[in-house]
């Protein structure tokens, strides 16, 4: 049975909306919480949209969203979610800010979707942490506020932050969530009604294209890397790829040592070592089979350079996504800090518990038990 951890507390979690934020970001970390309400028959979650004044919003596909509060009638929240799309740079302004920075002064937990960071960087309130922003804004983030860590990966939970990039990684981060409030078995059967072959987690990173971090300007760096991307299982000799591109072997290693600060053998082994990772969490191949797969001669050598690289042995790296409800230490720490005691809303007028309403009628209604409540 699951290990519910979270008291039997439900969660008041606000996403302010600004205009041009994404639908599919938005809709991702919504759907996780109405399924867990839904799955575990309990009202876990209460979510409210919210504007400066209630008024409509558009989202970047041009639908137009109306509010449930404004800033003034805002019910209490326990987090509040920056909902961020486009031109993320232009749609805020010193009311968005001035709110923000009141919300985490009264012990709400912050947190934003797609390129919402941005805003919480402005407001000061990533100063000092770790956060994730889709990567078309990344370097744009890093550059205006230097004191933010910015990271690569898909989320990140640092503390009582909690940032994602955009797409579908909302889900992801929300079903994390659910699985350190809740515990595995949810979050699990989430996954499962959402037919997602896998959740990802705080370690995957998302992809950036080579031709956004070097424009148009080196189009043989360009070539060399996609051709390492197309031949990961037969790999190409380097001396073979320069000629490829009509250069040096001493010319591309220049290259690859300005442009992307290491070497091409180098980076076409992480090349191989990251498509390793994708197979050993999403397939049931071999190790043998995976090391072959991605052009290592043999499994004992692949074993040594992908814990030189990634810091663990492929066999612990398939076991980890199968602890299940066991809590590492780090989680309680993040547990810890997203537990709140602000007052709950009861749930009545909302549009969660609309839908809750609407979810008694589904035949999995229910159907995962909470620890500690219908099995006592």
């Amino acid at each position: 049975m699951m290990n519910g951890v979270n008291g039997g507390q439900s969660r008041a979690i606000g996403f302010l909306l600004l205009n041009n934020f994404t639908m599919i970001s938005l809709a991702s970390a919504i759907e996780a919480l109405r399924m867990a309400n839904q799955l575990s028959g309990e009202e876990l979650y209460y979510w409210y949209t919210l504007s400066i004044d209630g008024q409509p919003v558009s989202a970047s596909d041009g639908i137009t969203i109306t509010p449930d509060a404004g800033f003034d009638n805002c019910p209490e929240l326990d987090t509040v979610i920056v909902a961020g799309g486009l031109n993320i740079t232009k749609v805020y302004n010193r009311t968005h800010i001035n709110w923000l920075q009141e919300r985490e002064r009264k012990g709400c937990k912050i947190g934003a979707i797609c390129t919402g960071a941005y805003l919480l960087a402005a407001a000061g309130l990533l100063d000092g942490y770790e956060c994730s922003t889709h990567w078309e804004y990344l370097a744009a983030l890093q550059e205006a506020f230097p004191r933010v860590k910015c990271s690569n990966r898909l989320f990140s939970f640092d503390r009582n932050r909690l940032t994602c990039t955009g797409g579908t990684v909302p889900l992801d981060m929300m079903l994390n969530l659910i699985k350190l409030e809740h515990g595995y078995q949810l979050s699990a059967a989430i996954s499962e009604m959402f037919i997602c072959d896998r959740i990802r987690d705080e370690s995957d990173q998302q992809k950036v294209p080579m031709r956004h971090v070097l424009g148009t300007t080196q189009p043989k760096l360009l070539e060399i890397v996609a051709l390492m991307e197309a031949n990961i299982e037969e790999v190409i000799e380097m001396d073979e790829l320069a000629r490829y591109v009509d250069l040096s072997r001493r010319q591309m290693e220049r290259l690859f040592q300005k442009y992307l600060d290491c070497s091409p053998s180098r980076y076409y082994l992480r090349l191989r070592l990251l498509r390793a990772r994708q197979l050993l969490k999403q397939t049931s191949m071999s190790i043998i089979d995976i090391a072959a797969a991605c052009g290592f001669v043999s499994s004992p050598h692949f074993s040594k350079c992908y814990r030189e690289q990634m810091g663990i042995p492929p066999r612990d790296e398939r076991l980890a996504p199968l602890l299940g409800d066991e809590v590492e230490p780090f989680e309680v720490e993040t547990m810890q800090l997203l537990q709140d005691t602000q007052p709950k809303p009861t749930g009545k007028d909302f549009v969660s518990s609309e839908a809750f309403s609407e979810a008694k009628t589904e035949s999995t209604f229910g159907s995962v038990h909470l620890k500690g409540k219908r099995d006592k």
